[in-house]
């Protein structure tokens, strides 16, 4: 959507009244935006009726919240009295784990007023996935022996190229009497690396996040060590639900978690309310770490450059996947991205599940650091 800036003057009132919304915990796609202001011109509008019909066939406010949506109208619009709703918006990071179904708080961290695709306003509304096949059979199957390895502290039995297992060796030496057997060798054994998802379901990631939990549903179901998380404004861990085996069933259990779908986006508060939970940050520790989103930060980056640089001392690689890269003219320019670039192993492609499937199964295979590569680009 274009920037309101860049709008005729007399679409500003159309503008502020979605903006209006947004601020108040309405959730509005940006193309919502566009098709109200679509309709109203479509309309001519002969009224203020016609502009309420195109509003709510455009914006649809939930049938519980129409009150609430007429009071804000005839605010924006009537300069009525500013309607009074509930309690203060709730500027905390929430973390929902799917483990006991329960929410802590975090830190509380500062709210800030988002773009029209990128926000840090809070959205909270659900989605439906259908089920649909996911076409990631072969890609399950392959996972296990594709993902990066680590020689485990534990150790098994082997015939050759191991160490003395003195405790068993002398044990055959007295089981045979004194006679000196083969001696007992041990390996340590060689054992697959932990893999993180973190799933951006803001609003500007709409489009993607469908694919992004078919994905992160065959991570789980082909990885023994996976976790997956989703972020906007609050942290939800989805793992449990993705190990049912029957995709609908698992990404309509997801669904039902999260709470913020399609919602603004608070990345640097999040990642590092995720670090702030021991347990949660376990995970990330030797693990490769996958993070989907398009990492447009609203404001002071500082917190996301934090997060990330915690990641990289506890991470075994850290990636960021973006669908903006899709465009051969992106190029990591964002305040942000130049802050975090220096911290992460790669920056890819995010914008298909081909490109996200093949570069996991990639992950043991060395690479040059992101900020080479695109140094390079640049």
């Amino acid at each position: 959507m274009m920037r309101g800036e860049s709008l005729p003057h007399p679409t500003m009132p159309f503008l502020g009244f979605a903006r209006l919304l947004r601020c108040h915990a309405f959730a509005i796609a940006p193309e919502q935006i566009t098709s109200f202001m679509q309709a109203v011109t479509l309309l001519g509008p002969r009224s203020m009726n016609d502009i309420l019909e195109a509003a709510l066939a455009t914006l649809a406010p939930p049938p519980d919240r129409r009150g609430e949506f007429d009071a804000h109208f005839r605010n924006h619009f009537y300069g009525d009295a500013e309607p009074s709703i509930g309690g203060e918006e709730d500027v905390e990071t929430r973390i929902k784990d799917d483990r006991g179904m329960r929410e802590e708080e975090s830190q509380a961290v500062r709210q800030e007023k988002g773009g029209e695709l990128s926000s840090e306003l809070e959205q909270l509304s659900s989605r439906d996935f259908q089920r649909d096949p996911d076409g990631l059979g072969s890609f399950r199957r392959r996972l296990a022996s594709a993902l990066p390895a680590r020689r485990s502290f534990r150790t098994a039995r082997t015939r050759s190229r191991g160490t003395l297992d003195l405790r068993r060796s002398l044990s055959e030496i007295v089981s045979a009497d004194g006679d000196i057997p083969l001696p007992q060798l041990r390996r340590r054994q060689t054992v697959p690396r932990k893999l993180l998802l973190l799933i951006d379901v803001s609003g500007s990631m709409k489009l993607h996040t469908a694919d992004y939990l078919k994905l992160a549903h065959a991570v789980v179901q082909g990885a023994d060590r996976a976790e997956v998380f989703t972020f906007g404004t609050r942290l939800t861990r989805i793992t449990s639900a993705l190990r049912i085996r029957d995709c609908g069933q698992a990404l309509a259990r997801a669904a039902a978690l999260v709470d913020d779908w399609d919602g603004g986006t608070r990345m640097g508060p999040t990642l590092l309310a995720f670090l702030s939970v021991p347990r949660f940050s376990a995970f990330a520790r030797g693990a490769a770490v996958v993070i989907l989103s398009d990492a447009l930060e609203r404001g002071d980056h500082s917190d996301l450059e934090t997060a990330m640089r915690r990641f990289r001392a506890r991470a075994f690689r850290l990636s960021l996947a973006t669908p903006l890269a899709s465009d051969p003219r992106f190029r990591p320019a964002t305040a942000a991205l130049r802050a975090i670039l220096p911290v992460l192993d790669d920056l890819i492609d995010g914008s298909s599940l081909r490109s996200l499937t093949d570069f996991i199964l990639s992950l043991a295979r060395p690479a040059p650091a992101a900020a080479a590569i695109w140094q390079r680009v640049s």
